[in-house]
């Protein structure tokens, strides 16, 4: 995923936008809302809408991670994790409170807290490569498929197939070296954590805006480039505000935080057990909500719902952005980044409890120490990964680009 603002109109000009486009993803909106309404809840149906509005943050703001990693390591630009800074301190203001005394608004919650160990380490880093080589992480995927990308579609496939893998691994991974789940939240009280997070996050923005000054002899801003809601782009700090509030109203709307990649293991194994593929006998599919996955509509499910949703959302931003431009011919080098990227995508998440999403921002927002040590990983992931990019014909941008 990126984080960019690659508008080359002039700031003040307004695009005119694909109305084609636009009104086939609001009519499929609308049509999978009425069914989502039939057979479902009304909960079930803000979800959906609010993974609509991630989609139009995502694709207006551009907002990510892989773009703002591969630019940080290759030339100390650090304007996109900043941005994902401000996002994380917004989150943990507003998560804390409620995840200290379990309840938000009479909703009981509670935070993506998983176990801490070498499965992380490993899935994290393998994670971060595939990044590098599918062109992003898993929101930015969906975001950048939703808007047409065509190249997305190969690494969202690949990493649906190597979700399923790492489901099929899981157990042997989680029988690696390792501890419980450690919930700062918990172990300090949220007062606490929330301080010793923001603290963490001040002197992260300190030390790399120095690095960038020292580089380049000033700090980019986080604020400009913001022209028009509906049709973008955004500035970053637009899309690092919207994505915390969002992922606040998913924690009370679905009693727990924003993910995205579970829904691609289910998505896999429903393909395969609907051809006659024994995937509910596979040990790792022994979960009774795994179960229960087979046999319902992915309509039934709040992360393929929100999915679904955000792919859509991000249709609808490209149409009034007039920027629904599908690239068909892909450089066979590039294909085989996406099918190799993908399947480390897929593989990763599962070993490290999610993904930039699920373990990163809202592991990090559930003061999970998971999300910190998934972090540290996946830097290192991106860093071999922005050295490999080359050997397929894949540019190490100087500045943020769309992936």
């Amino acid at each position: 995923m990126s984080v960019a603002n690659t508008y080359s109109e002039n700031r003040f000009s307004v695009p005119r936008p694909q109305f084609g486009v636009t009104a086939f993803a609001v009519a499929i909106i609308a049509a999978i809302g009425v069914q989502i309404l039939m057979s479902q809840t009304g909960n079930m149906l803000a979800l959906f809408a609010t993974g609509i509005a991630l989609g139009l943050v995502l694709y207006h703001a551009t907002f990510g991670f892989t773009s703002a990693f591969r630019v940080l390591l290759a030339d100390g630009r650090s304007a996109g994790l900043r941005a994902v800074l401000v996002m994380l301190g917004l989150a943990c203001i507003l998560f804390f409170p409620a995840l200290g005394t379990g309840s938000l608004f009479g909703q009981a919650v509670t935070g993506n807290v998983s176990p801490v160990g070498t499965s992380v380490v490993v899935g994290a880093f393998v994670f971060g490569i595939g990044m590098q080589m599918g062109g992003g992480c898993a929101s930015g995927t969906l975001f950048a498929a939703g808007g047409g990308g065509v190249r997305m579609f190969i690494t969202l496939a690949f990493f649906i197939v190597g979700s399923v893998i790492g489901l099929a691994h899981n157990q042997w991974w989680q029988a690696m070296p390792g501890f419980a789940p450690i919930s700062l939240v918990k172990t300090f009280g949220w007062q606490q954590a929330l301080a010793l997070n923001l603290a963490v996050f001040a002197l992260i923005w300190f030390v790399v805006a120095r690095i960038e000054k020292a580089r380049h002899g000033s700090v980019e801003s986080i604020t400009a480039n913001g022209r028009s809601l509906l049709q973008g782009p955004w500035a970053l700090l637009w899309g690092a505000i919207a994505l915390a509030l969002l992922n606040f109203l998913t924690l009370y709307l679905a009693g727990r935080p924003w993910g995205v990649t579970s829904a691609f293991g289910l998505w896999g194994g429903k393909f395969l057990y609907a051809i006659g593929v024994p995937v509910e006998t596979w040990a790792s599919w022994s979960a009774p909500a795994l179960q229960r996955g087979l046999q319902n509509s992915v309509l039934s499910d709040i992360t393929s719902v929100m999915d679904i949703g955000i792919m859509l959302g991000a249709l609808v931003a490209a149409g009034l952005a007039h920027k629904f431009n599908p690239e068909w011919k892909i450089p066979l080098k590039h294909i085989l980044a996406s099918v190799i990227g993908g399947l480390m995508l897929g593989y990763g998440a599962r070993l490290a409890y999610g993904c930039n999403i699920g373990a990163f921002f809202s592991g990090i927002a559930s003061g999970s120490v998971h999300g910190w040590l998934w972090i540290a990983s996946c830097m290192f992931g991106n860093w071999a990964g922005v050295y490999i990019r080359p050997l397929f014909d894949l540019p190490v941008e100087r500045r943020l680009t769309a992936c």
